[in-house]
C-alpha cells in the first residue's frame, strides 16, 4: 500500500504544474461565466436561449404563446453556428428584428429549427403516415430578436405563424395586441409580412401535424 501511495505522490509531483494550470483555467472560466450571467440578468438579455413562439389572430386580437425554449447549442448542434446566431441577434434593430445571417447559410439554420419542430411533433407525423386521424396545418418560421418597445427580455425567437395570417397583417383588417406589451410583437410581425415578400430566404415553410 505504501508503494502505491508513493507512486501516486511521485505522479502528482511530476504533473503538479499541469494540474495547477488546469485548475486556474477552470477557475477563470467559472469566474467569466458568473460575470456574464450577472450581466445578462441585469440587462435581461439572454442570447443563448432560443424561444419558439406561436402567433395567431383570435377575434381580432394578436395572440402569442411559447411552445418551447432551448439553449442555442441544443438546436444548432455546433458551437460556431450558435455563436454566429448570437452575434446576429445582437445586430438586430428596432426597424428590422430578423437575424442578419449570411444568405448562403440561412437555410441551414432554418432547417435546424425544422428538425427541432419535427421531433417535438413526431407523433402527429407518424399518425399521418399511418393514415390515422390527424390535422395538418402549414406554417412559416423565421428567426428574430426583438429589441424595441415594451419588451422585458431579449431572446432569439423562432416566430411561427400561418402564411395566410402573415399575409393579413399589412391589410386593412384592424388587429390589436391581446395585452399592453403586445405592441412590439405586432410591429415585429408586420415587419415579417414585408420581408416575406422581399427576403423569402429568411423564411421556411413548416407543416405541423397533431392527432385528432
Amino acid at each position: 500500500m505504501q508503494e502505491v501511495l508513493q507512486q501516486i505522490w511521485v505522479h502528482v509531483q511530476d504533473n503538479l504544474v499541469k494540474i495547477l494550470i488546469g485548475l486556474i483555467f477552470v477557475g477563470v472560466g467559472w469566474w467569466f461565466g458568473q460575470r456574464r450571467a450577472r450581466h445578462d440578468w441585469k440587462r435581461q438579455e439572454f442570447f443563448d436561449r432560443l424561444n419558439f413562439s406561436l402567433n395567431w389572430i383570435e377575434d381580432g386580437k394578436l395572440v402569442y404563446r411559447t411552445l418551447a425554449e432551448k439553449r442555442c447549442e441544443e438546436v444548432f448542434l455546433n458551437a460556431t453556428a450558435a455563436e454566429e446566431i448570437r452575434a446576429a441577434a445582437k445586430a438586430t434593430t428596432p426597424e428590422n428584428s430578423v437575424l442578419p445571417l449570411p444568405k448562403e447559410h440561412y437555410w441551414n439554420y432554418l432547417n435546424a429549427v425544422l428538425n427541432e419542430l419535427s421531433e417535438r411533433f413526431a407523433e402527429g407525423n407518424l399518425r399521418r403516415e399511418m393514415g390515422l386521424p390527424t390535422r395538418t396545418i402549414p406554417y412559416v418560421v423565421c428567426l428574430t430578436c426583438e429589441c424595441a418597445g415594451e419588451l422585458r427580455t431579449r431572446k432569439i425567437r423562432v416566430m411561427i405563424i400561418r402564411e395566410q395570417v402573415l399575409g393579413t397583417l399589412n391589410g386593412t383588417e384592424a388587429i390589436v395586441p391581446e395585452n399592453s406589451r403586445g405592441g412590439t410583437r405586432l410591429a415585429t410581425l408586420r415587419q415579417l409580412a414585408n420581408r416575406y415578400k422581399t427576403h423569402p430566404h429568411e423564411f421556411l415553410p413548416v407543416e405541423i401535424s397533431l392527432p385528432q
